[in-house]
């Protein structure tokens, strides 16, 4: 396929399927799906099967690569830096322990990547080294050039963080995965990724909200912010002192397959 000025191709992986689109830089959610393949099992190898038969045929060696992974093969967490930290180590260090403190082991199998700051908490992402060995080899085999690797979560928050309503939190729905950031203020709080059950209504988010809201001494938001698809009892209006939602991306990428819609997003190369 003829690469147009500006134009690239963007790889979703999730643990169950892998999706390619192409889109341009310039004209944003213009895509057209290439491919979509399911992953037959666990493990690095069904994946590298996937990808491989995924791109096999496709005419796009020499094209720029985005790729969006599914939150539930990455680590997002909130960072606050020590007193007097004024080296990078030692905000690397801060980030390592509390990476311990959430997972329960060290981030040394992970690649870790940061807002670093010094003064400030901070947002911190981490996915596993194995899989970005996978992704860098499987698309060096077809001759693409990976710019970018990057957690769903991230191309959402990027994208809509500044319209973020005071007194609101924002989320990032994807395959009954609600990924959720607290905020207080105009600061990032935390991370917390929850699975939606099929029957999730106003009363179930409020309930987790109020959860979430309890553990970090913050107040329940006023409302959810989110992207993805809503469930049924999401969708319906929110009753008198419950959580209510509203979709930011409502019709973009609307009539893709789950799959699809994670590659979607993207973020600007």
């Amino acid at each position: 396929m003829r690469r147009a000025f500006g134009q690239v191709v963007r790889l979703g992986v999730a643990t169950g399927a892998v999706s390619l689109l192409a889109a341009s830089r310039w004209r944003a959610g213009k895509v057209l799906v290439l491919a979509e393949q399911p992953v037959a099992g666990p493990g690095g190898e069904a994946l590298g099967a996937a990808l491989r038969a995924l791109l096999g045929g496709q005419d796009v060696a020499g094209w720029p690569l985005t790729v969006v992974l599914a939150d539930e093969l990455c680590r997002l967490w909130q960072v606050a830096p020590p007193p007097g930290a004024a080296r990078l180590p030692d905000i690397e260090a801060a980030a390592a322990l509390r990476f311990h403190a959430l997972y329960g082991e060290g981030p040394a199998a992970w690649q870790v990547t940061a807002d670093w700051h010094s003064t400030e908490p901070f947002f911190a992402a981490a996915v596993p080294r194995t899989l970005l060995a996978l992704i860098d080899a499987v698309a060096l085999e077809h001759r693409l050039h990976v710019v970018q690797v990057v957690p769903h979560f991230v191309t959402a928050w990027n994208r809509w963080c500044r319209a973020i309503r005071p007194g609101a939190w924002f989320g990032q729905l994807h395959d009954n995965l609600l990924t959720v950031a607290a905020i207080e203020g105009r600061q990032l709080r935390a991370v917390r990724a929850l699975q939606v059950p099929p029957a999730a209504d106003h009363y179930w988010l409020t309930q987790m909200m109020g959860r979430e809201a309890l553990l970090l001494g913050l107040d329940t938001p006023a409302q959810v912010q989110l992207c993805g698809a809503l469930p049924a009892g999401l969708a319906r209006p929110a009753g008198a002192g419950q959580v209510g939602v509203v979709r930011l991306d409502t019709g973009q990428g609307d009539e893709l397959s789950i799959a699809g819609r994670l590659a979607y997003p993207g973020s600007a190369p």
